[in-house]
């Protein structure tokens, strides 16, 4: 799951985003409002975090807009404007939470979750297939009820698959999707090496369901053919 995190502070945006990406999740950093309208426009993010002073103007002037890219998208603003009408202000004027400057890493983690399990957020059921469940919310890959331990990359990779069951996902897409764009683009063969990594680990939690590799094409995630 990508969170966008918009934010002209390159050490600050910096820090959010490697605690955002040890969580399991993806962040993309922009630091000006039109940049955060781009990669809106390109990704569908289900949560955006919203600093205020930007070199191109108030972030808040234009929660409106990002909204109207994005009606489903929960904002956090995140800003050092944390005067009591700062914070009413923010919430008035459509944003979902407002954490002010300075602020711990797990309290900014903790209320991400709390935003993507509110009622009115953009829709994240459980994806079940088979006895393999994915919680798209908690970021968890479940056999019946039991978690299933898997690491950062390999939880991406099962969510993107997931997310698109008995369906062949293109190599660029599963790319885009797994690898932020702070980090070095992995070869073609990192990546096939990572989905045998997740085959092994579905096959030794016993799951009726399967890995499968369509050749120059990419991967599909399906239930076991009987």
């Amino acid at each position: 799951m990508r969170i966008l995190v918009v934010e002209d502070q390159a050490e600050r945006a910096a820090m959010i985003a490697d605690r955002i990406n040890r969580a399991g999740f993806v962040a993309d950093r922009v630091d000006r409002i039109a940049d955060a309208k781009a990669a809106l426009s390109t990704h569908d993010y289900p949560l955006m975090l919203l600093d205020r002073r930007l070199p191109d103007g108030d972030g808040l002037r234009a929660l409106s807009e990002f909204r109207r890219m994005r009606p489903g998208i929960r904002i956090i603003v995140v800003s050092a404007l944390n005067g009591t009408e700062d914070r009413i202000e923010g919430l008035e004027t459509g944003a979902d939470d407002y954490l002010a400057k300075p602020f711990d890493a797990d309290e900014l983690l903790a209320r991400i979750r709390a935003c993507l399990r509110r009622a009115g957020a953009t829709e994240l059921p459980r994806i079940v297939l088979g006895r393999l469940s994915f919680d798209l919310a908690a970021h968890q890959a479940f056999h019946a009820d039991r978690p299933i331990e898997l690491r950062r990359k390999e939880l991406l990779l099962l969510e993107c698959l997931a997310r698109r069951t008995e369906r062949v996902v293109a190599y660029a897409t599963i790319m885009d999707e797994i690898y932020g764009p702070d980090e070095d683009v992995a070869s073609l063969d990192a990546l096939n090496m990572l989905a045998s990594r997740l085959r092994q680990k579905l096959k030794s939690e016993g799951l009726d369901v399967e890995l499968i590799s369509s050749r120059g094409l990419g991967y599909m995630l399906r239930r076991l053919r009987p």
